[in-house]
């Protein structure tokens, strides 16, 4: 369905109950590159973690937020900077106001679960 390679997963942690770190878990399994961004840790399933998305070495086709809307917001520009074609806003991550500024940034925000969409059920891992 969507074309990347490689994926930020804004607000990864290692707490391996958290959607998160299974969404860095599942994506890895999944043999994409991985690219934990978090503000908590250091590293994630075994990942370097960035503490922003600009740190990260090279290019970033996708980005997934696990962040509360309103730090979410304050993301974005640097996600678009970063030059990211898909910008997965999980449950949780969005809010009217941010999905309009993604639109507004010329970025195409898409509502839901990003582990769904490379065929995973996060409720099952």
């Amino acid at each position: 369905m969507f074309d990347f390679r490689s994926i930020a997963i804004i607000g990864a942690v290692s707490d391996r109950n958290r959607y998160s770190n299974k969404a860095v878990w599942a994506y890895k399994q999944k043999g994409y590159t991985v690219y934990p961004i978090s503000i908590r840790d250091e590293e994630v399933e075994g990942l370097k973690a960035y503490r922003s998305i600009l740190d990260v070495p090279g290019k970033v086709d996708a980005a997934s937020l696990y962040v509360n809307p309103k730090i979410g917001i304050r993301l974005l520009e640097d996600i678009k900077k970063k030059g990211v074609r898909i910008l997965f806003v999980n449950p949780g991550a969005d809010s009217p106001e941010l999905v309009e500024k993604a639109y507004q940034l010329g970025l195409e925000p898409i509502v839901a679960c990003s582990i769904l969409s490379i065929g995973l059920d996060p409720e099952k891992m």
